[in-house]
């Protein structure tokens, strides 16, 4: 996911980027990328700073302490910490209580990247913005958080968040991934938006090709809100200007996943279920330690080409004996409940499957989707498991949280 991150000259949040892909770097064992990306850090802020230094460069001197106290090199550890404390009593926080505000929003992004914990972001972002309001990119990088982190949850903010987008945009006017966001809401709410959706992918496409460059964000406008199959276009011209670009091979492989399992009333054509089985196997081998989902994509794939049935079989019985989180597992039997009744017709192998999700207690939309199904058969009384459904679904006692998902 960090190589997705762009780090394109002009991202505001490069600095960031690279301290945190420095601090990977040092834990997965590769001391001279981690050294190598902490220097980078340190341009990168000098350049969009237009400073050689300043307190956006704290977290990136006590990494360079830390990194340095780890190897051995006290004296050069001990030379960071004394920047780091010259940089703090040059521009000393507001109050002895309180971080600088560079602390907090270098803190707030790299949570709202990788962590759910949407009030301790939010509260971060605020604390930054109110010390140095100025800031334009904390409070766009704000305000994008709020929308994604209540995307799909029915809070009565809605048009909050969509004035505080509004308000974002006129002050961060070329921000690609803000204009995306932004156009989302309003056609949520009911806007028609297909002329600018076009006009706003051709900027995506013009733009950078990593995750910065909003494509995925784009290819979910255009499925919902223009055709799954201009998405599909859209997708593949950007791969056929960067082939190599495996974020783009992605997105490709992500339009077409949505347009052969959620998209046809018919069986797709076969052309296209093996351009999808090319991607997906592609993207796979370009993500190997991050490929779960889309071998669950692959397999449910396989399933729907013509000589595919046993593959699919195959690769959902090797993911089952796989070792995986209770997360993952429950992810995958939804997935698998739901290959055994559309394309194998085993309903009650199905409903067991439900069963297995559901018993996991952990909150999710896969849980929440499968209790659901498990509650419309037992209240339709039709299938022969109704009973042991009923019985199963009294001794759920933990509440469940369902939000929607849309890859």
């Amino acid at each position: 996911m960090l190589v997705n991150i762009g780090t394109e000259e002009g991202n505001s949040w490069l600095g960031h980027i690279y301290n945190l892909r420095g601090f990977v770097q040092y834990k997965l064992g590769f001391i001279e990328d981690a050294q190598s990306f902490f220097n980078k850090a340190a341009e990168a802020f000098r350049q969009m700073r237009k400073a050689d230094d300043g307190p956006w460069l704290v977290v990136n001197y006590g990494n360079l302490a830390w990194l340095h106290h780890h190897l051995g090199n006290q004296a050069e550890s001990e030379a960071y910490l004394s920047k780091v404390e010259a940089l703090m009593k040059k521009y000393p926080s507001p109050s002895q209580d309180e971080l600088h505000a560079e602390i907090y929003a270098e803190k707030a992004w790299t949570l709202m990247k990788f962590s759910g914990d949407r009030e301790l972001v939010s509260d971060y972002f605020q604390k930054a913005i109110r010390m140095q309001p100025d800031m334009v990119e904390w409070n766009t990088s704000h305000v994008i958080g709020l929308a994604s982190f209540f995307e799909n949850c029915d809070t009565g903010l809605e048009a909050d968040i969509l004035e505080k987008m509004r308000v974002a945009k006129e002050q961060d006017p070329e921000n690609l991934c803000l204009a995306v966001h932004y156009l989302e809401r309003r056609a949520k709410k009911g806007e028609r938006v297909e002329d600018e959706a076009r006009e706003l992918a051709d900027k995506v496409l013009r733009n950078s090709v990593s995750s910065f460059s909003s494509m995925k964000a784009i290819l979910r406008v255009y499925r919902n809100y223009v055709s799954i199959d201009e998405a599909i276009d859209l997708a593949e011209k950007a791969l056929e200007n960067h082939p190599e670009e495996r974020y783009l091979m992605r997105c490709a492989a992500l339009t077409l996943k949505w347009k052969i399992i959620r998209f046809s009333d018919s069986r797709p054509k076969q052309s296209m279920i093996d351009r999808a089985i090319s991607l997906h196997k592609e993207v796979i081998s370009r993500y190997p330690h991050s490929s779960f989902m889309t071998k669950i994509d692959l397999a449910t794939i396989y399933a729907k080409s013509n000589h595919g049935q046993a593959i699919a079989e195959q690769m959902y019985q090797e993911l089952l004996e796989s070792d995986l989180e209770p997360a993952d597992k429950q992810l995958l039997y939804n997935h698998y409940a739901k290959y055994l009744n559309f394309d194998r017709q085993d309903q009650n192998k199905s409903l067991k499957y439900h069963m297995k999700a559901a018993a996991i207690p952990h909150q999710s939309f896969y849980r929440g989707n499968s209790i659901r199904l498990l509650e419309k058969t037992k209240n339709k009384r039709r299938n022969s498991m109704w009973r042991e459904i009923e019985e199963f679904l009294e001794h759920l006692q933990e509440p469940v949280v369902s939000l929607q998902h849309w890859s």
